[in-house]
């Protein structure tokens, strides 16, 4: 079964299963729930630090405050990791039984056949040669990733890149974000990675800068990336013409 790409307003998609369709319709619908609760609560797509949530905030809403609350960022930290695992829930709900959303370097994966999961930490010597063997002990799962270098997202800090694992989309993705925002220098690497390991639900961490990777945590194996078309399926950013973000 082949992986089929999609691309949704700004954000791109990897999708494996059964069930397509159902993956994209999802999608589309909490997309339009979370717009929808924006347009009601603004402070939730702005703030950059935990907010609360409105009476009837919908379930993505929801999910992305918690994770935000744990971690300590702002709700749209955790937003690409929350549609990945819910897109991913509903394939699951109809029968998939293998079953890989990746939503612009948020995944979740669920099933019980082997994956292994391409790590790419922009052009510099690092790059794209290390991976994840994510063996079926490990599902369901989510593997997060965030970068200060790479996409559009709003970045405080200098990272090449920061991946969290959780069973948690939400909290993957939120913890990931906080990490890129901790790390300016190889140096910090050491402190943000404690930072992380202490997030409850957090399985481990891997963050790169520069020539220096570090690693916590109970992670999947580190391999190198033998896929000889792996620079043909990162999902890049629609609105760059480049991976790396330009420094101020």
């Amino acid at each position: 079964m082949p992986f089929r790409d999609f691309t949704y307003k700004d954000s791109n998609f990897r999708i494996l299963c059964s069930c397509f369709d159902v993956v994209v319709g999802e999608i589309r619908r909490q997309r339009s729930l979370l717009e929808a609760y924006i347009v009601r609560h603004p402070e939730f797509h702005t703030s950059m630090t935990p907010v609360g949530l409105l009476p009837d905030a919908p379930e993505i809403a929801r999910r992305m405050t918690f994770a935000a609350a744990a971690v300590g960022v702002g709700p749209m930290a955790a937003v690409a990791g929350t549609i990945a695992q819910m897109a991913a829930e509903i394939a699951i709900d109809r029968g998939g039984r293998q079953v890989i959303v990746e939503n612009g370097g948020d995944i979740f994966l669920a099933g019980t056949s082997p994956a292994t999961v391409g790590l790419y930490a922009g052009p510099g010597r690092i790059g794209g040669r290390l991976a994840f063997a994510v063996t079926p002990e490990h599902l369901p799962l989510a593997i997060c990733s965030s970068s200060s270098r790479m996409g559009h997202s709003t970045s405080l800090g200098d990272c090449d890149l920061a991946t969290v694992v959780a069973q948690n989309a939400s909290l993957a993705d939120a913890a990931a974000t906080h990490a890129c925002n901790l790390v300016r220098s190889p140096q910090d690497i050491d402190k943000a990675l404690e930072c992380i390991a202490s997030i409850k639900g957090v399985i481990g961490a891997l963050i790169a800068k520069g020539e220096r990777i570090g690693v916590i945590g109970d992670l999947p194996e580190l391999v190198r990336n033998r896929d000889p078309a792996k620079n043909h399926k990162i999902t890049r950013d629609r609105n760059s013409d480049i991976f790396e973000k330009p420094r101020s």
